[in-house]
């Protein structure tokens, strides 16, 4: 019986140690849309895009923020030709769509992306 579990268990350490090695250089995307956090890296004055549409921020956006709409966030990313280390916090109505920008992004080889949710969360989380 012990020589059963110790022979389930080796493949299981060794996907495990394949899983952490792989998690620690694949570019972290949040999912967890912290409030506390988006406003700790906006008030370190990193780059704040709200891919919502051109009609959602006329009617109000963060302070700083620039409007890309999620489906152009890259071609409009690459004509501003940033590096791909460039810290970039991306939010929209409810996450949803900056979580697709974000993806879009990281798939480009963007490094430090955070996707802060929706706009009405982080202006009500903040004080």
């Amino acid at each position: 019986m012990l020589k059963k579990s110790i022979l389930w268990s080796v493949p299981l350490l060794l996907a495990l140690v394949v899983m952490l090695t792989l998690s620690s250089t694949v570019p972290t995307q949040a999912t967890e849309q912290d409030p506390v956090v988006a406003w700790q890296k906006i008030d370190s004055g990193v780059m704040i895009i709200d891919v919502r549409s051109a009609e959602e921020f006329s009617s109000g956006h963060i302070n700083g923020a620039i409007n890309i709409p999620f489906d152009q966030i890259v071609p409009a990313l690459a004509k501003l030709d940033l590096a791909k280390d460039t810290d970039l916090v991306l939010y929209c109505h409810s996450g949803r769509r900056s979580g697709i920008a974000q993806s879009a992004l990281v798939d480009q080889g963007y490094s430090h992306t955070y996707n802060a949710g929706g706009f009405d969360a982080l202006m009500s989380s903040r004080k």
